[in-house]
């Protein structure tokens, strides 16, 4: 039997204390859980600017190699070039978990493939990956309120109000990446989308 491909699941995020509850690092609050779900732990790869942490999905499931790209957000995409090659990870078996803006906040979705919505991690992956090809599990942040500047909202933490869902929409996210690896996009945007 061939071993079947592994999945480079990239949780987009910046690195550092001051970041850590920021609304644009669920990418890293997603990759946390799924490393913890799946027994890895993670740590500083060799041949990127990452920490890395790898498990299975299941008994004898698809093998997972979580990342958190160390580079900051706009710089995302070469660590994912590199542990893609290093791992042996084909375009369609990448996934990237992130923020997104057009999406309100509650709400989880995911696709393959489109534009990058301004998002500069997922810019930067497309770009270093030839390729707008891979999914995207896009947790919804919702827009900033008022006339705050979208880039200073996705930098600042998580409202009071927010984080009493937070836990529940991060187990959510895990379980919709999850299901993309074990089912496909379509599968999970059947499932997902509208619940």
């Amino acid at each position: 039997m061939t071993e079947v491909a592994p999945w480079l699941v990239v949780g987009l995020g910046n690195p550092g204390r001051e970041y850590a509850a920021n609304r644009h690092n669920v990418g890293f609050m997603v990759a946390e859980l799924l490393a913890s779900r799946v027994g890895g732990k993670f740590g500083r790869h060799k041949r990127a600017v990452a920490e890395v942490a790898e498990g299975r999905l299941g008994f004898g499931g698809p093998k997972l190699i979580l990342v958190k790209p160390l580079t900051y957000m706009n710089l995302s995409g070469a660590p994912v070039v590199a542990l893609g090659q290093f791992f042996k990870v084909p375009v369609e078996n990448v996934i990237a978990v992130h923020d997104e803006l057009d999406v309100p906040y509650g709400d989880i979705r995911v696709k393959r493939g489109g534009g990058e919505g301004g998002h500069n991690g997922l810019r930067s992956m497309s770009k270093s990956l030839s390729s707008k090809e891979y999914a995207r599990v896009r947790f919804g942040i919702g827009r900033p309120p008022g006339r705050q500047d979208p880039a200073d909202f996705v930098l600042s933490d998580f409202s009071s109000t927010e984080r009493k869902e937070l836990e529940f929409l991060v187990d959510r996210a895990a379980d919709v990446v999850a299901a993309v690896v074990q089912e496909g996009v379509e599968w999970a945007q059947n499932k997902y989308h509208g619940n």
